[in-house]
C-alpha cells in the first residue's frame, strides 16, 4: 500500500467514477484501475461496486474510507513537518470563516510573523460546518468561526462580536429592495437569519459568494447589501456608502475553536494576537 493508491481511492470516492478520478489525479483510467485493484488485493476485499453509472463503495470500502482520509492527512502533515526548515519550530494550521479574513485574520497573520517567527503558518477559509469537519479530521489545528459546535476534545472561546449591517450606495435608501439589492453569502447562519427577517425576498437580482470583496460591487454600482461593520465603517466615514439604519442588524459572536492537546504556548500566542488586532479594530471604529 502506498500514498498514491490512497489518494487514487479518495479521488474515486469523491468523483464517483474511475474516469473522473483519472482526470483528478492526472493519470489514465487504466492506471486508476490498476491502483485500486492492487489496493483491494492488499486489503483482501473489494472496495467498489462497478457499474455503468460509476463506482460506489462497498461496505468494506465505506469502512476503509475513514482510514484512507486519516492516512492521507497524516502523510500531508508528516511531509509538512519534515519540510519546516531550520528557521521554524512548528506549524500552525488556521482555518477561518470567509467573512472573518478581510480586515481581521489577514491582519493577524503579519502580527504572527513578527511576534512568533518560529511558527510556520498554513491557512484556509470556509464556512462553519466545513471548518468543524476539518477540525475533527485533524487537517486544521485552529478554527475561527461563528456558532461552533461544542464537541468532546475541543475548546471553544469567544473572541469578539461581529456586527453585519445593511449598507447602500443608493441615494434613496428607503426602497432598496425594489432596486439593486445584492445578497452576499456569509454562511448558513446568515442565510437562516436573512430568510427569517426578509421572507418576501425570494431571488435577489444579484447573489455574490465573494465575501468582503463584494463591497467593491457597491462602489461601482448603485446597490445595497449586508457587510461586516468593521469592513463598511471606513467607507461610511468617507461617505462612499451609507448605513441603512432602519434595517435589522445581525450579531454573530466569533469564536476560536481548537483541540485540547494543542500546546498552551501556541494558543496563548494566537489569543494575544487576536486580542491585539481586535483592540486595533475597535479603536478605529470609535474614531470620529
Amino acid at each position: 500500500m502506498d500514498i498514491t493508491q490512497i489518494r487514487t481511492f479518495i479521488a474515486v470516492v469523491d468523483t464517483g467514477s474511475f474516469i473522473a478520478a483519472a482526470d483528478k489525479v492526472c493519470v489514465t483510467q487504466s492506471t486508476v484501475s490498476i491502483r485500486i485493484r492492487n489496493l483491494e488485493d492488499q486489503l483482501g476485499t473489494y472496495l467498489f461496486e462497478r457499474s455503468k453509472q460509476g463506482a460506489s463503495l462497498t461496505i468494506a470500502g465505506k469502512q476503509f474510507h475513514k482510514h484512507a482520509m486519516a492516512l492521507a492527512k497524516i502523510w500531508d502533515q508528516a511531509r509538512l513537518d519534515v519540510g519546516i526548515g531550520d528557521e521554524h519550530e512548528t506549524i500552525l494550521r488556521i482555518g477561518g470563516q470567509v467573512s472573518l479574513w478581510n480586515n481581521f485574520l489577514l491582519r493577524l497573520l503579519p502580527w504572527m510573523r513578527i511576534n512568533a517567527p518560529e511558527i510556520a503558518l498554513r491557512t484556509e477559509m470556509g464556512y462553519s460546518p466545513d471548518l468543524t469537519q476539518k477540525l475533527s479530521e485533524g487537517s486544521i489545528d485552529i478554527a475561527i468561526m461563528y456558532r461552533p459546535e461544542h464537541r468532546p476534545g475541543f475548546k471553544v472561546k469567544q473572541i469578539f462580536e461581529e456586527e453585519i449591517i445593511l449598507v447602500s450606495s443608493l441615494e434613496n435608501k428607503d426602497d432598496i429592495f425594489n432596486q439593486d439589492y445584492i445578497y452576499v453569502n456569509w454562511g448558513p447562519e446568515f442565510l437562516s437569519d436573512h430568510a427569517l427577517n426578509f421572507p418576501d425576498i425570494k431571488t435577489p437580482r444579484v447573489s455574490l459568494d465573494l465575501g468582503t470583496l463584494g463591497i467593491e460591487y457597491l462602489l461601482h454600482s448603485p446597490a445595497s447589501g449586508y457587510f461586516p461593520k468593521r469592513i463598511a465603517l471606513p467607507l461610511i466615514k468617507q461617505k462612499k456608502i451609507w448605513a441603512v439604519t432602519w434595517a435589522p442588524k445581525f450579531i454573530y459572536p466569533a469564536y476560536i475553536v481548537y483541540a485540547d492537546d494543542i500546546a498552551k504556548e501556541l494558543i496563548n500566542i494566537i489569543l494575544k494576537g487576536i486580542k491585539t488586532i481586535s483592540a486595533q479594530i475597535h479603536q478605529l471604529e470609535n474614531q470620529p
